[in-house]
């Protein structure tokens, strides 16, 4: 429960609305019994992907980074931009700023 908490209180003081901040504190509590063998039900994700505290350790040194190339292509795809399947992130992020 205090893991849940800490995930939940960070999550809002960087500026989450609660009810998000509560489901995202549940699923990294909920996959990490998972990966401990704590929880009954454990899909294959939970239990063979990366943990989230490394997954969060290692995306925290990076700074902000911006979105992803994936996250920066669907928003190419939604506003009609042509080529955008050969652009680099840098010509994604460009594309889609103008």
């Amino acid at each position: 429960m205090r893991q849940y908490d800490h995930i939940k209180q960070g999550l809002v003081e960087r500026g989450r609305n609660e009810d998000l901040a509560e489901e995202i504190a549940a699923r990294t509590v909920n996959k990490e019994r998972a990966r401990t063998g704590e929880a009954e039900n454990a899909s294959r994700t939970s239990t063979e992907d990366i943990s989230s505290s490394r997954r969060g350790g290692l995306r925290s040194h990076r700074g902000a980074g911006g979105r992803t190339r994936q996250q920066l292509y669907e928003e190419a795809r939604r506003k009609n931009i042509s080529g955008r399947s050969k652009m680099s992130k840098a010509e994604l992020e460009r594309a889609v700023a103008r």
